[in-house]
């Protein structure tokens, strides 16, 4: 990840605002007198969910979190990059040109692990040796389709085939071990990592090999190992079949979150291609920002017994904790620490986010892959069924608590108020007290006090950064944004297409910053001249940014790549637009505005958006990833 992208997901844009002017909730969003200019009613607005903010006064400007300190303390973006990065505690490089070395390192990274990868599918398919490992394959009914889709590998029970057969390829010992695809010794030795094992590529949402998870095929301990943190590879920020899955969750608006490898390939072999795995991990913040950026709805598939509910209630380690009472054998009762994205953070994701959070409750003793493959229709109604978090996290406290003893009706009181609190939906909250209320045998009255004193606690507790659901932040990036700038930097023959752009195509401040300075520059050696460290970094990557076969080869299709770019900036564009002239019309409203007034304004909006179809369905657009 770079540091810019790492300052804007540990940065939120309205816990940084409030800091310079007081912001009021209006609806979704935020607004507030504007900073930048004197005024009697309020036209600044923040936007929590685009993590943007704008002035509908007489700025008529607005941005990201970089665009708001430029403007605000009027430094320039390395500057603005350096304040940020130090309110989040995060080290920057020292100036100079690191990052392009890291860039092409992290480069060499992705082709050893796809050498590998073709390396280890080669010996599945076709080497007796991979013989047992088919054999498992077969067993567990997974069809040679979904093994060449997930390109699945072997690697044999040798301790350097794979090294030597890389080495061979031309790559160094200090590059396989920077893939994590050998083990160092004392000495100077090395071995391969993975032996005897089923092995599985691990990719990005962009489909790059990142790392490997490996799989027992005898009685070795651990049964799964994974490729150690690299440059390229973090498992707390990686989820496997993502990059199979992209579109299916696009179209559905729904993820299904299982635990292991195997429990994503049957459900995608039987037509559930919305589904990825968190590789037995919890689910991780890191991970969530993954999946938030393609749908706010969120099913996790988890065993139905009480080490599954254990498990699942594991699933929001960043988010909070729950202790949950678990019994031990027919008799004594006891204290376990299960971390609960249950608890903090759930409340605020399905308020700013309007996200869907559910638990779909298997059979105990079944995995997904086994309920998927045997019975499609009772998978079919898990998934329908699902419970949501709140409710979910209900059951599993109240089912292990004796409502007789006033110490268990504390605890469930202590473990699930905290929930109530923090749902914002003030009927849903009232149902939910009831609902307590009811099972606790106690009245709502005795309930919302004790709720009051715990507001009246926390209120007096200082609210810290870490306090924001993370899980409320929006993406940091913008493929598309980043894809066509690579396009124009990388092949200046394609500079005419881009007048048709404009810096207000682009949202993110590094893009729009690099753009500008791109379109006042002679060539790359005058456009690097024109930045510090700061957004050197951004701009190496852009120019190192991989294409498809036929992008590099042929001028038709990246001209044709640009112009379907160009024109999804174009309907971005339109629909931010048309969402902020909404929030204007509401303003004008507010302060009275005449109704010619108002009735230009919504055929303004309905104009651009009329138009931008209309360029749409003449020229046709394919699908972006």
């Amino acid at each position: 990840m770079s540091t810019i992208n790492e300052v804007k997901q540990r940065t939120d844009i309205v816990e940084l605002i409030s800091e310079y002017v007081p912001l009021q909730k209006a609806g979704r969003n935020f607004k507030a007198l504007c900073p930048f200019h004197s005024e009697a009613h309020p036209s600044f607005f923040v936007f929590p969910e685009q993590q943007t903010w704008h002035c509908f006064g007489a700025c008529g400007t607005g941005g990201d979190v970089f665009a708001f300190i430029m403007k605000k303390e009027g430094i320039d973006f390395g500057q603005a990059l350096r304040l940020l990065a130090q309110r989040a505690g995060i080290a920057l490089s020292p100036p100079g040109m690191p990052a392009k070395t890291e860039d092409k390192e992290k480069e060499k990274l992705f082709q050893v692990n796809e050498a590998a990868a073709e390396y280890y599918h080669h010996l599945l398919l076709t080497t007796t040796a991979g013989e047992a490992a088919r054999s498992y394959l077969v067993e567990r009914k997974v069809s040679i389709e979904t093994i060449k889709e997930f390109r699945l590998g072997f690697s044999p029970d040798s301790w350097d085939t794979v090294k030597k057969y890389l080495m061979n390829k031309g790559y160094e010992g200090k590059e396989l071990a920077g893939a994590g695809l050998i083990i160092e010794k004392e000495g100077g030795n090395s071995y391969d990592r993975f032996r005897n094992r089923l092995v599985f590529p691990i990719c990005d949402a962009q489909g790059r090999v990142t790392g490997f998870g490996a799989r027992a095929l005898d009685d070795s301990l651990p049964k799964y190992v994974n490729s150690p943190q690299t440059s390229i590879f973090d498992k707390s920020s990686s989820l496997y079949g993502i990059d199979k899955a992209i579109s299916a969750i696009r179209k559905k608006n729904l993820v299904i979150v299982v635990e292991g490898y195997m429990d994503v390939l049957l459900p995608h072999q039987c037509g559930w291609q919305n589904v990825v795995a968190s590789m037995g991990t919890a689910i991780t913040e890191k991970q969530a920002s993954v999946i938030k950026r393609l749908t706010k709805n969120i099913f996790v598939a988890l065993d139905g017994d009480a080490a599954g509910k254990e498990a699942t209630l594991r699933d929001g380690e960043p988010l909070a904790h729950l202790d949950v009472l678990v019994r031990s054998g027919d008799s004594d009762k006891k204290l376990v620490a299960a971390p609960s994205w249950v608890l903090s953070g759930l409340a605020q994701c399905e308020d700013i986010l309007d996200a869907e959070i559910k638990v779909i409750v298997l059979p105990p003793g079944k995995d997904p892959d086994e309920v998927v493959r045997e019975n499609p229709i009772l998978w079919q109604n898990l998934v329908e069924q699902a419970l949501p978090m709140l409710d979910f996290a209900f059951d599993v406290v109240m089912r292990e608590v004796d409502i007789s003893k006033a110490k268990d009706k504390s605890l469930a009181i202590e473990k699930l108020l905290p929930l109530i609190e923090e749902t914002k939906d003030t009927l849903r909250q009232a149902q939910y007290v009831q609902k307590l209320a009811s099972l606790l045998k106690i009245s709502e009255p005795e309930l919302m006090s004790i709720l009051r004193k715990s507001r009246a606690n926390r209120r007096r507790q200082p609210m810290g950064r870490t306090g924001q659901s993370r899980l409320a932040r929006q993406i940091s990036s913008s493929p598309v944004e980043e894809y066509c700038l690579a396009l124009l930097l990388q092949y200046p023959e394609l500079c005419h297409q881009s007048q048709e752009l404009s810096p207000n195509h682009f949202d993110h401040t590094e893009n729009r910053e690099i753009f500008v300075q791109w379109q006042h520059s002679s060539d790359i050696a005058d456009l690097q001249s024109k930045f510090d460290a700061s957004l050197l970094e951004h701009l190496y990557y852009l120019l190192n940014k991989t294409f498809p076969p036929d992008i590099r080869e042929s001028d038709r299709a990246r001209q044709l790549d640009l112009a379907n770019c160009i024109l999804r900036l174009q309907e971005k564009l339109s629909r931010r637009l048309e969402a902020e002239k909404g929030v204007m019309l509401e303003v004008e409203r507010e302060r009275g505005g005449t109704s010619s007034e108002l009735s230009k304004l919504e055929e303004q909006g309905i104009n651009s958006g009329q138009q931008l179809r209309e360029v749409f369905v003449k020229k046709g657009i394919r699908q972006w990833i």
